[in-house]
């Protein structure tokens, strides 16, 4: 019997950031541990045209304050194509729960933005998590 890696259920993502330094990071990152980054962007002009062109879309990293508006707004486009998205920012918004799978708090390790995706496979899988970091919060209404 051959053993692999279980098939992911997040594949594809976008970074939405516009911090050169975190976008980098969090690219190369996600990128050396086995996702495929269908790009990264830094204003929310930018987020939509990637969110209304690309074919297959699995998670939006997003996050809330950026140079030309909110992140909310990608995070409400994500949602009428039936993208999950997971806010990554320093300050959660109150209407995150109706429009995110989730809020990770900056600065976070990377070790704890692999377990939020993980954490949002397994509720996507209608399993409970196994681990949550303490930056992260989980809204299962919302996956």
């Amino acid at each position: 019997m051959l053993f692999g890696k279980k098939k992911r259920l997040i594949e594809r993502v976008l970074v939405v950031e516009d911090e050169p330094l975190v976008a980098f990071d969090t690219e190369h990152f996600l990128t050396g541990e086995g996702f495929e980054i269908v790009g990264t962007v830094d204003s929310v002009a930018d987020a939509l045209v990637a969110v209304g062109e690309a074919e297959t879309l699995d998670l939006i990293l997003v996050d809330i304050s950026l140079s030309d508006g909110s992140g909310v707004e990608v995070a409400r486009a994500a949602i009428q194509r039936g993208i999950q998205v997971l806010f990554v920012t320093g300050s959660c918004p109150g209407e995150a729960r109706s429009l995110a799978v989730g809020c990770l708090a900056k600065p976070y390790p990377q070790r704890d933005l692999l377990a939020a995706i993980k954490a949002i496979e397994a509720v996507l899988e209608g399993q409970e998590p196994k681990r949550l970091p303490q930056s992260f919060s989980l809204f299962k209404s919302a996956a």
